[in-house]
């Protein structure tokens, strides 16, 4: 009898600890927290492979900003040596500036109020103006002051002052107007002018987008605005050829204006705003329009016209016949004509040459005061530290 019931207990003992012998569900947490480690571990050891095979900068001097440094104090002999080397520097180039702005010849010629009777009152010049039967040809000789006016013809003698060489630049110039407004840059559409595809894009185009119900090309204020007054030169009886080629940038010619776009409705209602533009012609090929479009920042500028390819000699007279066509009466504005040869800088300004100048002579004055002052009123480097050490000390 003790025996079964020892076998039996024997027996349970054994089923109960088959069944503890199963992992119970909490150790699964820790059995994944292992592998973590482990996969973490992993990791760390591959980033040092990698950091081995160079694909990560290793840590050095050089990263950790390590490196010695060096900056000069500013003493008395470097303050010197700084002030005279952008003087001595500075001056020659403002000379050199001003030497070649001297060199360029340049012809202003003012012609908008020149046109008419001195005493002509506002109100028949914007008749006059207006008026798209009246003639408007002005010509021009300037060297005289004086001018007769017959049928609307103005003669004023002109001039060269010095030998011009080629080639000459022949600039309009319109002061009082305002091309940086913000309603007139932005009345344009540049899809339309780069592409046939954009000739519906005229949203921005307000108030000159549509002639009827179509759109007009090129759409906006800037191109309905565009300049019309013409000048043709003669020399001795001879006309004088202008070349109007190549005087848009060539990236406007290139990228902004296409070649398959061609002015449509443009100027054709009652309201003209400027001049008219060949529809025969792609906008890619319509120089002036491009020199337009390519709006100013201030209210006086000048925009090239044209060049004149053949030197002219001193005291050659020219004559200028304008068509005086462009409105600028309504406002208030001038209109000149500028004849003028270059440089290395440019066109005539002084102002370079006078800015380098200014600097330069300040810099080299500055540089003789800290001489005069190093010589009688000396201080040096270490005695400053000194007394900065005893008014530490007082303190």
């Amino acid at each position: 009898m003790n025996q079964e019931m020892t076998a039996g207990a024997s027996k349970s003992s054994a089923t109960a600890a088959k069944k503890h012998s199963k992992k119970p569900k909490y150790r699964l947490a820790s059995e994944i927290q292992q592998e973590l480690l482990e996969g973490s571990l992993k990791l760390k050891a591959a980033f040092g492979e990698l950091s081995k095979a160079g694909r990560r900068l290793e840590d050095s001097r050089f990263t950790q900003q390590e490196l010695p440094a060096w900056k000069p104090i500013l003493t008395p002999a470097w303050v010197i040596a700084a002030f005279v080397l952008i003087g001595i520097t500075f001056i020659p180039i403002g000379l050199a500036s001003l030497f070649a702005s001297e060199r360029v010849v340049e012809i202003v010629d003012r012609y908008d109020d020149g046109c008419f009777f001195l005493n002509t009152n506002q109100s028949l010049l914007l008749d006059y103006i207006r008026n798209p039967k009246s003639n408007k040809t002005c010509t021009r000789r300037l060297t005289s002051l004086l001018f007769s006016v017959l049928s609307n013809l103005t003669t004023l003698i002109f001039q060269v002052p010095k030998k011009m060489r080629s080639p000459i630049y022949i600039y309009y110039q319109l002061g009082n107007f305002y091309q940086n407004h913000r309603r007139y840059v932005k009345s344009r559409s540049d899809k339309q002018l780069r592409s046939r595809k954009g000739e519906d894009e005229i949203k921005d185009c307000q108030p000159i987008a549509k002639s009827g119900e179509k759109p007009i090309v090129p759409c906006g204020l800037i191109a309905w605005s565009l300049f019309n007054d013409t000048y043709a030169f003669s020399l001795k009886n001879k006309a004088l050829t202008v070349d109007k080629k190549d005087i848009a940038w060539k990236s406007d010619k290139e990228h902004k204006f296409g070649s398959d776009v061609y002015p449509k409705n443009f100027q054709s209602d009652g309201l003209i705003g400027g001049g008219k533009l060949n529809h025969s012609i792609p906008l890619s090929e319509q120089e002036d329009l491009m020199v337009w479009m390519r709006t100013a920042a201030l209210p006086t500028f000048r925009k090239l016209y044209g060049k004149i390819t053949v030197d002219l000699e001193a005291n050659e007279t020219i004559t200028v016949v304008i068509q005086n066509n462009y409105n600028t009466y309504e406002f208030g504005g001038e209109k000149k004509l500028v004849l003028s040869t270059t440089s290395w800088i440019g066109g005539k300004n002084n102002f370079l040459g006078i800015a380098y100048l200014c600097v330069g002579g300040i810099c080299l004055f500055l540089a003789i005061n800290f001489i005069l002052m190093y010589i009688f009123r000396p201080r040096g480097f270490y005695a400053d530290a000194e007394e900065e050490e005893k008014d530490e000390e007082d303190y």
